[in-house]
């Protein structure tokens, strides 16, 4: 029952999204104290939906990792219904958003910097974070 290189990886970057994550929440900026906090920023949207994403890609690889030679019928069905999430999650939450958010963020990045991230926030986010909460 080895891991295969994508389990590897699938568990690597979910672990990369909490620790951003957590990067995220400690850092103190003044809109995290406005209304709607952290959860009014369509990154910070969708990087909650690529962390779950990623957290359901590895518990289907883990499930079946420990289901794989077993006959049972029960632990079949769950896994066809975890997999169904998965990829229904993909198709209409993960890729969408996640392609809209860097899509919009660049371009008005490469327009007008301001617009979407003033110099300012340079003090509170480093560039690191900025360009990992972003470019996925």
């Amino acid at each position: 029952m080895a891991l295969v290189p994508c389990q590897v990886l699938r568990a690597a970057i979910l672990l990369s999204y909490c620790s951003i994550l957590c990067n995220y929440k400690a850092i103190d900026m003044p809109a995290h104290q406005t209304y709607g906090g952290s959860w009014k920023f369509l990154t910070f949207i969708d990087l909650v939906i690529q962390a779950v994403f990623f957290g359901i890609c590895v518990l289907t690889d883990l499930s079946s990792l420990l289901t794989r030679g077993n006959d049972s019928q029960e632990q079949e069905r769950q896994l066809k219904k975890l997999i169904s999430l998965r990829d229904w999650m993909m198709a209409v939450l993960a890729f969408p958003v996640g392609v809209f958010v860097v899509t919009m963020f660049w371009s008005i990045y490469i327009y007008d910097r301001e617009l979407v991230y003033p110099k300012l926030l340079d003090n509170f986010i480093p560039a690191w974070l900025n360009h990992g909460m972003v470019s996925k």
